[in-house]
């Protein structure tokens, strides 16, 4: 009788304490990794000392404060800019042709974005504005 009450007793295995221990490992896993900082240092190559490619294919806008915009040696009127701007265009090759807005710092948002609408509407996809620094 003895060998039968050996095998009728199953041992029950507990894991609450080992999940419990896993999820406490996890959650300080979580709150530390974020804070590990990975520094690589890379030394790039030198480049060429030769002079910067000059872009032929470049377009600067600049408006003052006083809504005058200007562009190479031209003066244009802000109102009238978009007529004036599309037959511009028509000498530039628009897909290739980057377009930069130089603005002045005073002028309202509403202005700046005017003239960037209709640089846009004329068909020039590379219109960048500049800021200093």
């Amino acid at each position: 009788m003895d060998e039968q009450y050996l095998w009728e007793d199953k041992p029950e295995l507990n894991i609450t304490p080992l999940v419990d221990i896993m999820l406490v490992l996890l959650a300080i896993l979580m709150v530390t990794t974020p804070t590990i900082v990975y520094q690589e240092d890379i030394t790039l190559p030198k480049g060429s000392k030769s002079v910067k490619k000059v872009q032929d294919n470049m377009l600067e806008v600049r408006i003052d404060k006083h809504k005058k915009i200007y562009i190479k040696n031209t003066t244009y009127d802000y109102k009238i800019f978009p007529d004036s701007f599309n037959l511009l265009a028509k000498q530039y090759s628009k897909k290739d042709t980057s377009v930069f807005i130089r603005a002045d710092k005073d002028l309202s948002y509403e202005s700046v974005i005017y003239i960037l609408k209709s640089i846009k509407e004329a068909g020039f996809t590379k219109v960048s504005l500049v800021t200093n620094g």
